[in-house]
């Protein structure tokens, strides 16, 4: 028995959904795509139950027959949550028979519960309250799972990869909420499909549009507004979805700083806006075909207006189209084709000379995944990929506005990426169950001939089942990592620099060991894990000390490579239903990297380790058009590199002294501050004819903490000339910040 499992009301394709047939012990999931496959007796009457978080559970009989069957199963969207809502429990169970570990599934429902940041859901931040994920703090682009570095992590969004997924530094990711409609976060444990990254996989999946009817949905906040709209090109065939978000904080900089600009001792107020736009289709080409198409357009614009301007500008760019394909009743294909641009520019002119300096990935690539499905004891996943990637290294570009001089410089690359992977997840015995998966990468340069590296990554999960809601997970994976985001673990000299894996610069390469318990009481209502991991990674790269990235055209002679490890404990607690749920996530770790050309060739901590991580997260609902949330996260601070005196110089007695230069302590010997901050929201719900409504008020930073940015020296007030005394001082960005945010849907 297979088929597609669906939202009753839009004719969307529901992911996760579980189906069981009752008496039989027998029970799977739908895979990304809404699709399921179950073996069945022959010519028997099945009882089968569906469920899925949000949706009334779907009971029916159904008589098999003596030959495979399609059965497309619609589920009926709950408009009030009652007791019956017991679908958490059934997908929790099913978890626990899976021998999947080290992931985290946050749906778009459940992101909308959490404290917004400045008024925007944002999903990726939620992930950033799941154990062993740490935001790195404020102003602060990328996230760091487990150990790792920002470049580290895989980020899929409808199959197309995206190497940046922030705007505004960091504060709020590409991911429009209104158009997502889950995120599936992978730190370990990975499975045999995914790869070219070490340390996590953000699987990001949008919704496809209402088959049925238009509607529309979106926000007005007082930073950004944000509107969707959605409905079928032919009913019941097909729908499109179209999205749009930008923020609109320039009038009011350009005021302030128009009103002040005279004033001798006012500075510039650089203007700041981002913008995303998302589109996506699906059309059914039969019973067994379908065609998805998905376009995204993403930048960020920081502009400083003086007398040189300054701009820089930087974006995502990705378009991918996909083929489903049902073979039978056992077998399911996607075939995807996808495009992925990553770029930055800086410009700046000044009155008769320009400046740009830039660098760009892009992607074109082709991978195709089948799913197949022999017996109910076996679920084989296998596949094939290739990706042509093009770099352009530090392009610069410069000359005088009438031409008579110009000149340009960089690096233009190009590499290919390509494998194969088979995976098999299969029962030994009812209580022990095991995944084991290869993946062989491979990678090509033309670099002085083709270079190349041909990688075997072998996967290993399994699960021991000590009772029916108590199981023990272990997982071995290899991970290898052919591009890389060229920064300095200083966090002193730019970033967004990719530059690919040739004769001189190796792939990295990690090995990751997670074991652990996991369980669930009360039917589902408590949700209890601990996990230990353990990562060795090789081959780490940083730059040496006063790199020059962008005027040495041999840019892999500023590397320098070395060798890290992780290791740390995650512990997580999780109330799933009842009036009041949330959880709460304490991760213990130790992060280190050793390099020889770095710090004496001792290890030294990397910027973003975290001793301690607490995240407490809580949702009640005091009534069905009320509810209060509150999330509350502590961190040990940031690891820096800080001076701890300055040399002296004086020309000849009586002169003026001159501290100029100052010495180091060891690489990231100091900490600064713990991070903390409390943000809490209400949600006031509306129900008015035309639809769903809803105002969110949210307070970010609640007790007003000034958490540190960076810190810097000043001479203190009292100096004289041969007797100084500098002052460790404290930069924070965000103090309180109240928002409020009408949301709607029709």
């Amino acid at each position: 028995m297979s088929g597609f499992i669906k939202d009753m009301e839009t004719k969307e394709d529901l992911i996760g959904a579980v189906i069981q047939v009752k008496g039989a012990l027998k029970g799977t999931t739908t895979n990304t795509y809404g699709h399921y496959a179950i073996n069945v007796n022959a010519n028997d009457t099945l009882e089968i139950k569906v469920s899925s978080l949000g949706f009334t559970t779907y009971t029916a009989t159904v008589f098999s027959g003596p030959e495979n069957f399609k059965n497309n199963i619609f589920l009926t969207p709950l408009v009030t949550e009652t007791k019956e809502v017991v679908v958490v429990g059934s997908k929790d169970l099913q978890d626990f028979e899976s021998t999947q570990m080290s992931k985290n599934v946050v749906t778009i429902e459940e992101a909308k519960k959490v404290p917004p940041v400045l008024g925007e859901v944002d999903i990726i931040k939620v992930l950033q309250l799941k154990p062993g994920i740490q935001s790195g703090g404020e102003g602060v682009t990328g996230i760091f799972v487990r150990g790792g570095g920002p470049d580290q992590n895989l980020i899929v969004l409808d199959e197309a990869v995206i190497y940046n997924a922030s705007h505004l530094f960091g504060f709020f990711s590409i991911f429009n909420p209104d158009i997502v409609n889950a995120a599936e976060l992978y730190k370990g444990a990975f499975p045999a499909q995914y790869g070219g990254r070490l340390s996590s996989v953000i699987d990001v999946k949008l919704k496809e549009g209402n088959k049925n009817k238009f509607g529309a949905s979106g926000g007005l906040g007082l930073i950004a507004s944000r509107l969707t709209v959605e409905g079928p090109i032919q009913k019941g065939k097909s729908s499109f979805i179209i999205s749009g978000r930008r923020t609109y904080v320039e009038p009011f900089i350009d005021y302030i700083n128009n009103k002040n600009k005279d004033k001798p001792d006012y500075d510039i107020i650089p203007n700041y806006y981002f913008y995303d736009f998302n589109a996506k289709a699906n059309v059914e080409l039969g019973k067994n075909d379908r065609l998805l198409g998905s376009f995204y357009l993403g930048r960020d614009a920081f502009k400083y207006r003086t007398r040189s301007n300054f701009d820089f500008i930087w974006g995502n760019t990705t378009g991918s189209l996909r083929w489903n394909h049902v073979f039978g009743s056992k077998m399911f294909c996607n075939t995807s084709m996808y495009v992925s641009n990553y770029s930055y520019v800086i410009k700046q002119k000044f009155e008769t000379f320009d400046f740009q300096l830039g660098s760009y990935i892009t992607d074109v690539a082709f991978k195709t995944d089948f799913d197949y499905a022999p017996n109910n004891k076996h679920d084989i996943k296998f596949g094939a990929y290739f990706t042509q990637h093009n770099f352009s290294i530090g392009r610069l570009q410069a000359g005088t506005t009438d031409g008579t001089v110009n000149f340009e410089a960089g690096n233009r690359l190009e590499a290919q990426d390509f494998g194969i992977y088979l995976g098999d997840e299969f029962e030994i015995s009812p209580k022990l169950k095991a995944n084991i998966g290869l993946r062989l990468s491979g990678f090509r340069k033309n670099q002085e001939g083709y270079y190349y590296y041909i990688t075997p990554e072998p996967r290993l999960a399994v699960r021991y089942k000590l009772l029916p809601t108590i199981s023990l997970k272990a997982s071995y994976t290899r991970m290898m990592q052919y591009v890389h985001l060229v920064s300095n673990s200083g966090g002193t000299l730019p970033t967004d620099v990719w530059y690919p894996s040739n004769k001189y610069v190796n792939p990295e390469s990690a090995h990751q060991f997670a074991i652990g318990p996991s369980a669930s009481f009360l039917k589902g209502k408590y949700n209890i894990s601990y996990e230990f991991y353990y990562k060795r990674m090789y081959n780490q790269m940083d730059l040496r000390d006063g790199a020059q990235i962008f005027s040495n055209p041999k840019i892999e002679e500023e590397f320098v490579f070395g060798d890290g490890w992780t290791y740390g404990n995650e512990f997580f607690v999780e109330k799933k239903k009842g009036k009041l749920t949330g959880w709460v996530s304490y991760t213990l770790s130790w992060n280190w990297r050793q390099f020889d050309q770095i710090n004496k060739g001792l290890p030294f901590n990397p910027r973003f380790d975290q001793r301690h991580n607490i995240n407490v997260v809580g949702m009640y609902e005091l009534s069905k058009r009320f509810t209060l949330s509150l999330t509350w996260v502590y961190g040990t601070g940031n690891a820096v590199t800080l001076p701890q005196g300055r040399i002296m110089l004086q020309n000849i007695p009586g002169a003026n002294t001159n501290f100029a230069i100052p010495e180091y302590m060891p690489r990231n010997s100091y900490r600064m501050a713990p991070y903390s901050r409390m943000d809490i929201a209400f949600i006031w719900k509306f129900a008015p004819r035309w639809g769903e409504s809803d105002l969110t008020f949210a307070v970010y930073n609640t007790y007003n903490r000034s958490n540190p940015y960076f810190i810097y020296f000043e001479p203190e007030a009292t100096a004289t000339k041969n007797n100084y005394k500098f002052v460790a001082k404290q930069a924070s960005l965000f103090p309180i910040i109240p928002t409020i945010t009408y949301n709607f849907k029709f």
